[in-house]
């Protein structure tokens, strides 16, 4: 199969069904268009999985068509923007019809589920490799920035925190139990809190989304914002199944492991109030910034710079 009977065959049928919103103009062209309302700002992002680094040798294409485009998607959320479209380069080992169906697929159903339209993108050889690009917008100047947090904010993540790296013990699991079916779910189908980002935009002074580790994501906000953070341990919101599996490692991996997409959002306390009830329900308070450098955890230093903070690529090949 050649490379532009690739892209009509799994590709095109996705970005006519998607072609909307902001997208005036998808692929087939040398380029796509996006017309960006009056008073919106553009947001866009870009990641790229490698297998082997970001996802397991011959994991299943759906699962991957879902989880590469939702982990890019996350970055819209963490800056409270609705999600217009985005590119995809493909670097296939091979042109396998059987994987391809399968990618295209999760794909789909996950552009399908986060509003997203497929723009357009590049196929190509070479180790199996995924570059995606994301596009969303948001009232002008009202995106939420790294920079904001300011001392006397709350610090609150939404969902539960963890899930995601304690799937990683049972990803070649025959038959996982209930508890690990539930945290592997949390890998294979992460849920970008899209929809919560941009309900949250209006109240919140900063945010950032969970990707690399709270202890690591929070220190971004705090060294992009020129302060420090105190949290609660007692206060990290666990999974009952994150606690079945891993008992005392559970608060361990809701500080320091990837891939959960959750929201760390800080908010001013009067914001904080006055937002909608609904709204505040789907977060939990961890802790406060703080005027002096540091993050510290029930008073112990446990800074992002310090030993196993967040996820690295370059300092663990160290």
């Amino acid at each position: 199969m050649g490379e532009f009977d690739l892209i009509r065959r799994y590709f095109l049928p996705l970005a006519s069904r998607q072609l909307g919103g902001s997208l005036v103009l998808g692929p087939g062209d040398d380029c796509a268009i996006q017309r960006l309302p009056s008073g919106q700002d553009l947001v866009f992002s870009i990641d790229t999985l490698v297998e082997g680094v970001h996802f397991p040798h011959d994991y299943h294409p759906d699962y991957l068509g879902w989880r590469s485009l939702a982990v890019a998607a996350s970055d819209l959320a963490a800056m409270g923007a609705k999600p217009e479209c985005f590119t995809l380069a493909l670097t296939l080992p091979e042109a396998n019809e059987d994987w391809l169906e399968g990618f295209a697929r999760g794909l789909a159903e996950a552009a399908q589920a986060f509003g997203l339209a497929l723009a357009g993108g590049d196929t190509t050889a070479g180790p199996l490799t995924l570059t995606l690009q994301v596009h969303g917008t948001v009232s002008r100047g009202r995106a939420i920035c790294r920079n904001g947090a300011r001392p006397g904010d709350l610090v609150a993540v939404s969902g539960t925190l963890g899930d995601a790296g304690a799937a990683l013990a049972y990803l070649s699991e025959a038959e996982p139990s209930a508890d690990a079916v539930a945290v592997l779910e949390r890998y294979h189908r992460p849920q970008p809190r899209l929809q919560l980002g941009v309900a949250a935009a209006p109240f919140a002074s900063a945010g950032i989304d969970i990707s690399d580790g709270l202890l690591a994501d929070l220190g971004h906000i705090l060294e992009a914002s020129g302060c420090g953070a105190r949290l609660e341990s007692g206060s990290l919101p666990l999974s009952p199944a994150l606690v079945c599996l891993a008992g005392g490692r559970a608060q361990d991996l809701a500080l320091r492991s990837g891939d959960d997409y959750e929201l760390c959002l800080t908010f001013p306390p009067e914001r904080w109030k006055s937002a909608p009830e609904a709204l505040r329900q789907q977060f939990t308070v961890i802790g406060t910034i703080e005027a002096d450098p540091g993050l510290y955890l029930d008073g112990t230093d446990c800074g992002p710079s310090g030993p196993n903070a967040g996820f690295d690529h370059f300092r663990r090949r160290q």
